[in-house]
């Protein structure tokens, strides 16, 4: 038998739970593009490798965008994947994200709170300091890892997770991310995504009831290890 291999770099993997490292090409879940998504690939791996005889289950507790990489977490299992669900949705899960940014926001640390509203036409977030009719608050908190000649590396936590918040929010300020054309970037990534990579997650075992810690290394289309001679962050280079 050949060496099967995973259509995408898996992490950490138990029986109930798989997380893997998002490429900017990869979709999570299916969508008008039509284009294979992960959770289908995924399926398809486990059944063959594991020599499933009838449908794998495996659910989806949260997503990213097409154009960011990163730590995104499946559920094998249904009790899995409600707990899970519950997790995020309770802000239990620590995500934490890095992003490289045409602009240095000032101050250099601190925390956005905005109301957004989101254009589905569009596939676009709006942010606005005040509510407004259909506009959920979001809430992020940044600081500034380290600069290169024309860019800045931004640590962001989470405290909400809207629709392209933190796409919206950090445009919002004029701290644009490198490569988000949509949100006015000033060029494409040659790599068609941008630079926004979802570092790390860590949250208590749905089943295990132990903390899970998982590093997503970087894209390697990207100028992300640019960063590490000027100053080290979270984990190693990977």
């Amino acid at each position: 038998m050949t060496d099967l291999k995973p259509p995408v770099t898996i992490l950490y993997e138990d029986n109930h739970l798989m997380v893997v490292n998002k490429r900017v090409s990869d979709i999570v879940q299916g969508d008008i593009s039509g284009d294979a998504s992960l959770d289908v690939l995924l399926k398809e791996f486990i059944r063959v490798r594991d020599h499933k005889p009838g449908e794998v289950f495996l659910g989806i507790p949260h997503r990213l965008d097409r154009p960011v990489s990163g730590a995104v977490v499946f559920a094998k299992t249904s009790k899995a994947l409600s707990r899970m669900a519950a997790l995020f949705k309770e802000r239990e899960v620590e995500k934490i994200y890095h992003a490289i940014v045409e602009k240095c926001p000032q101050p250099e640390s601190g925390t956005l709170e905005h109301f957004i509203t989101r254009n589905t036409k569009q596939n676009k977030s709006y942010i606005h300091p005040n509510e407004v009719p259909d506009s959920k608050k979001a809430v992020l908190h940044y600081h500034k890892l380290a600069s290169s000649d024309h860019y800045h590396l931004l640590e962001i936590t989470l405290e909400t997770g809207r629709h392209h918040q933190i796409r919206a929010q950090l445009a919002g300020i004029g701290s644009v991310i490198k490569g988000d054309r949509k949100y006015g970037a000033k060029r494409t990534n040659k790599n068609g995504g941008i630079s926004l990579h979802a570092r790390k997650i860590s949250f208590i075992h749905p089943v295990k009831g132990e903390r899970v810690e998982v590093l997503a290394p970087y894209p390697k289309m990207d100028i992300f290890p640019v960063f590490f001679r000027k100053k080290d962050v979270i984990g190693s280079q990977a």
